[in-house]
């Protein structure tokens, strides 16, 4: 009967710990952080890393007679990373695999002018939008007057970033189109005239095309969508919260415009 008694004793104390072990893994912000103490900032600081997804991206995120990474987005997580105390490290990644890298970990976020969307808002962590943006149609010049509106476009042929709100636009427009790997290779496509239009950021229309540009004979027309701009971060992570706290920081002490006029994006900023 003893050994009964102890037999059940030890099963009901085998059962409680594999409950309280269960109950610890399934924590939302826990299991995205990957650290012991549920926080994905303790995460990044034990590591001594903020690890930045980014595709080459001007104004946002780009290099300029350098391996530097510059740019708006740039600049704005450096200061962040300079807050945490810890490195920060640029990745250039696929945009179509976004999600994907910060779920494995290769990436702590995603910062280079994220348009929010369903998929992103469903997928990450998201800080509050701190620009807005549209996207819009780029074309040689000496073509814009023909192609007026969305219906007439519909006989180009389009480049777009693939994953990108430009191709989701381009989808929704009926637009014949090829994805490529950036919006910078899309006016590369337009230039050499291999498609007759791309579809791009406004901001990065405002800063690479038209006079004083590599692209002087191209414009840009039709602002096709408006939208908005989110650091994208682990789900469940706490480091967007921090980001916010951030940003509101930086727009208190003016830096964040002072940035913003370095790369002239100071009238898209919404803080």
């Amino acid at each position: 009967m003893k050994k009964k008694l102890v037999s059940l004793v030890l099963l009901t104390a085998l059962a409680a710990s594999a409950l309280f072990g269960c109950g610890s893994v399934s924590g939302g912000s826990s299991a995205a952080a990957g650290s012991g103490s549920g926080s994905d900032l303790d995460y990044i600081k034990e590591k001594g890393t903020l690890i930045v997804g980014i595709t080459d991206f001007a104004p946002m995120d780009y290099k300029e007679g350098g391996d530097e990474w510059i740019g708006f987005d740039a600049d704005v997580a450096k200061k962040v990373a300079e807050d945490l105390e810890v490195e920060v490290q640029f990745v250039e990644i696929d945009w179509d695999n976004k999600i994907l890298e910060l779920e494995n970990k290769s990436i702590d976020c995603v910062w280079n002018g994220m348009t929010l969307t369903d998929e992103v808002a469903n997928a990450m962590e998201c800080s509050k939008p701190y620009c807005n943006n549209a996207q819009v149609v780029v074309l040689k010049a000496e073509n814009a007057d023909s192609y007026p509106d969305a219906e007439s476009m519909k006989a180009l042929s389009f480049a777009v970033e693939a994953g990108s709100a430009g191709e989701a636009a381009a989808e929704d427009n009926g637009f014949n189109f090829t994805a490529v790997t950036t919006q910078a290779d899309t006016l590369m496509e337009v230039e050499a005239g291999t498609s007759d239009a791309s579809i791009i950021d406004l901001l990065m229309a405002g800063a690479m095309i038209g006079d004083g540009t590599s692209y002087t004979d191209l414009t840009h027309t039709l602002e096709l969508t408006t939208e908005e701009y989110v650091v994208g971060c682990r789900k469940g992570s706490d480091l967007a919260n921090f980001i916010n706290s951030e940003f509101e920081k930086f727009a208190a002490d003016g830096s964040l415009k002072s940035i913003a006029e370095t790369y002239g994006v100071q009238e898209a900023l919404t803080y």
